[in-house]
Parts: C-alpha cells; structure tokens; sequence
C-alpha cells in the first residue's frame, strides 16, 4: 500500500507498563511515617546519601519544571521535556529513547527499580502539592512520577539551525515523510506522529502553526514516537528545500467534496497507489478545523480517500 513500510508494531508493546504500574502502587506507603523507612531502603540512596525532597512550589526545580509542561520555546532552549505518568514513563524507558535528567516522586512511594539506573539516583520526592503544580492536574491519583528528559537529538527545529545541515542531519534519503500542516490539537498531533512510526516512515516535518510535539499532551498520544522518529520544525521554504534535495513527490490529504481546489483532487485509486510506489513522497495532512493551508492546496497533488467501502480501494 501506498502508506506502508512494514508491518506496524505489535499491540503488547505499547501494554506492557501495566504490570509494572500495579506493583507501584502496591508499593505506595500507606502510614505517613513510612516515607523516611522506605527512603532507608530505596537503592537510589547510597550510605551517607540524603533524600532529596521538595515540599514548596516556590522551589526552583518546581519552577523550572512547570516552565518545561508550559512552554515549547523553554523545552526547546533547555532541550528537556516533562513526562507526566509512571506508565508513559515505563514505557519509554523500556524502549530506551530518552535518558532521565530528574524523576520526581510522590512522597511515600519507593523508586520503582528499573528506573533507578536509568535516572541515575537522582530521585527527587514531592508533595501532593508540587506534584499538582507540575503536572496542572488537580488530583494525584495517577501522577505518582513525572520525569524530566533529554529531548531527543534527531528533533530539528530549523528557526535556530542550519536548513541545509538540519535537514541532512534529520532526514538521510527519505522515501516517505509525513507532513503536518497546522495540525494545533496535540492529541492529534501525538496520533499523526505514532502512525507514521507504526507504518516505519522516515519523519515527520512540522510547518508553522502546528503544536509541539513535546507537549505532555502530545508525547503521551504519541506513545514514545516522537522520541524515535526524526521530527523537523520548518516553514514552507525549508520544506521545498526538502523536496528539492530528495526529489520528492508532494502529496496532499483533501476532501472532494471541499471547494477549494477539489477540481484538481485525486481518489486514492489501485492503481494512483501502485503508481506511487517507487516514488520518495511527502503527504501533507491540514488541521482539523481549517484544513489545508493555501500554499499547501497550490503546492500539492491533492487526493482523497474514498470512504464508501467499496472493497478494493487503499
């Protein structure tokens, strides 16, 4: 088919946390002074070692951490980002995508073992309190960890970089790369990102307007995607850069019954896809509420995918 590589990954890949998670939380202390017990006992303290802990919100790791969930121009200078959720957490630790700058735990609870080596020891216990302000959630019912990562080095945002040196670093002979267009909803944005991971494309380009995909929204519908496959922050300039360079064919997601240009809209036939199988691609897909971006509509070939079940369509 036209948008696959390879088979998507097994469903028990994005499932196995839950083990680990229930063990958590029958870890979690249940007499107030058990925490200084399950501290003396926690391997992330070495003899001699006291326990970090943070009881006010006006500490400056709180604060820094709360400026990494809130703002993408702050994540990007510190080159760090925030993971609300043991289960996220688990999960791409596992996978091995992201090294643990701080991981920050509720008071009373024990530092699960297998993140211990990855954060190094450095294992910060909290408040309800803190641990409300990081995550902005009111209850901490499923906030028992948030994390503080490494972006990871193959994200490109090419307002601070080298077009050229940005995009070959990112996308080396890319046949299939999916840009978002607008895209400003970050759970969609984290779905877009984790499909074309499952489907083995080569990256993801952002163009303006669209959300960051290291929003904690975002990072948690991409289900560690977006630590894995290379993502690109450029306008349209460096996208025809792109294409240029590679020699890709633009491809645009449009609806035919839309006005604005569905004259020119393909359906995504048998043969249109078969057509399109040799050939390096970059499919354009727009925001929800606004769709496609003039630029995008004059740029591209448009194409629609037939929703009436007929069978044979792709």
């Amino acid at each position: 088919m036209l948008l696959a590589r390879a088979p998507p990954p097994s469903p028990s890949a994005f499932n196995s946390p839950t083990i680990s998670v229930r063990a958590f939380h029958r870890r979690r202390l249940a007499a107030p002074g058990a925490a200084a017990t399950a501290a003396s006992k926690s391997p992330s303290l070495r003899v001699g070692q006291k326990r970090k802990q943070v009881a006010s919100v006006a500490n400056p790791l709180v604060k820094h951490c709360v400026k990494l969930r809130d703002s993408a121009a702050y994540r990007r200078s510190c080159r760090r980002l925030v993971l609300v959720g043991l289960a996220p957490i688990l999960e791409i630790c596992r996978l091995g995508l992201a090294a643990i700058d701080c991981l920050l735990l509720l008071d009373g609870a024990e530092v699960p073992g297998e993140l211990h080596e990855l954060s190094g020891g450095n294992v910060v216990y909290v408040s309800a309190t803190v641990m409300k302000k990081i995550s902005g959630m009111q209850s901490v019912d499923s906030t028992e960890a948030i994390a503080v990562m490494h972006m990871p080095k193959h994200f490109c945002d090419l307002g601070d970089d080298e077009g050229g040196a940005g995009l070959d670093a990112s996308f080396q002979s890319p046949k299939r790369i999916l840009v978002l267009d607008g895209i400003q909803d970050p759970g969609n944005l984290g779905t877009l990102i984790r499909s074309a991971c499952a489907f083995k494309w080569d990256g993801v380009f952002l163009l303006p307007a669209c959300c960051d995909p290291f929003n904690e929204k975002a990072l948690r519908a991409a289900r560690g995607a977006s630590l894995q496959l290379p993502i690109v922050s450029g306008n349209w300039c460096d996208l025809h850069d792109l294409v240029t360079r590679y020699g890709m064919k633009m491809l645009a997601g449009h609806p035919e019954s839309s006005s604005d240009g569905s004259e020119r809209t393909h359906t995504l036939s048998n043969e249109l896809a078969d057509s399109l199988m040799s050939e390096s691609l970059c499919l354009v897909l727009g925001s929800e509420g606004n769709g496609l971006s003039e630029e995008t509509v004059q740029a591209c070939d448009l194409v629609s995918i037939p929703m009436e079940g007929h069978g044979n369509q792709r």
